[in-house]
């Protein structure tokens, strides 16, 4: 399958501040990529190198298998984006901003295109409203129509969930899968929520501080055969010897008071729970994180 992005051994500096650092990532044509990390991890920094809005330091970036750095109109035509928050002239409607938005890329829309276009985003009625009246769920979906109008092969978004309402979430959640596997686009979704990427991403990487973490399928990045299992129990010390005399005392990580941490696969967690329940022993609480959301829940707190 051919690269639609490649960044190998990207770093930007802003004077003494090193916003990324050393970064190399692949997305593949047809991919839906997850782009992960905290606030401030570098994300931001490294889609507008992407987009050729800023140039980076060192290390070079390709799309589409061409240099950024010397085909940067030519490849700027096969992208879509949104990054931060979409922009428009509030006193004009919906289709009368799209109408400036394909006159600057030289396209000849017919009112059908235009309303194909708004159907697809979910402004189907709302055309002819002034965006002024908009919701920012409203906006953000006028954003991608935007994104979209030039029919790109790839398609940038920057955090487009933030603002939206839990519907609205669902709604661009099932569009990035529609434009993905119903019309061939490439995505890559960046974002700080593990959630979000787990739900619609096939592969993904995670920066912080610039650096890439961890990086490949979501799948087997967010494996259930390696978990961090925490147990707050009852009676702890009643627990703890119960625990000694099973087959969890070689997973059991620690004990602090009451709570027992487990390293174990899903399926051991209702085998456990049955075991200390057989011994009348009481559970007040039970979860458990993969070791990817582990890590990225200690990354963001820090």
């Amino acid at each position: 399958m051919s690269s639609a992005i490649l960044l190998e051994n990207v770093t930007k500096n802003f004077k003494d501040f090193t916003a990324v650092n050393d970064l190399s990532f692949e997305v593949k044509a047809g991919d839906v990529y997850g782009f992960l990390g905290p606030n401030g991890s570098g994300k931001s920094t490294t889609l507008r190198m992407i987009m050729a809005l800023i140039k980076p330091t060192s290390g070079s970036i390709q799309l589409f298998g061409q240099s950024l750095q010397d085909k940067r109109d030519e490849i700027m035509r096969k992208i879509g984006c949104i990054i931060e928050k979409p922009d428009f002239y509030g006193y004009l409607s919906a289709k009368e901003n799209m109408k400036l938005f394909a006159r600057a890329h030289r396209l000849d829309y017919v009112d059908k295109q235009y309303d194909e276009l708004f159907e697809l985003v979910g402004l189907k009625g709302r055309e002819k409203d002034k965006v002024k009246t908009f919701s920012h769920g409203m906006k953000q979906r006028l954003g991608l129509a935007q994104a979209l109008i030039h029919n790109p092969e790839l398609i940038i978004l920057d955090e487009p969930n933030t603002g939206l309402d839990p519907q609205g979430i669902i709604d661009l959640r099932q569009l990035i899968l529609v434009l993905n596997k119903e019309r061939g686009k490439t995505i890559l979704f960046s974002s700080h929520i593990l959630s979000e990427v787990q739900e619609i991403c096939n592969n993904m990487v995670v920066i912080n501080k610039g650096k890439v973490v961890v990086q490949g399928g979501v799948n087997e990045l967010l494996s259930h055969e390696n978990l961090t299992v925490k147990l707050e129990a009852v009676n702890p010390l009643a627990t703890a010897a119960a625990l000694r005399q099973s087959k969890w005392a070689n997973v059991m990580d620690k004990q602090d008071g009451n709570l027992f941490v487990f390293k174990m696969g899903k399926t051991e967690i209702p085998q456990m729970v049955d075991y200390l329940s057989q011994h009348q022993l009481g559970i007040e609480r039970i979860d458990y994180r993969n070791q990817l959301e582990d890590y990225f829940l200690k990354i963001t707190n820090a």
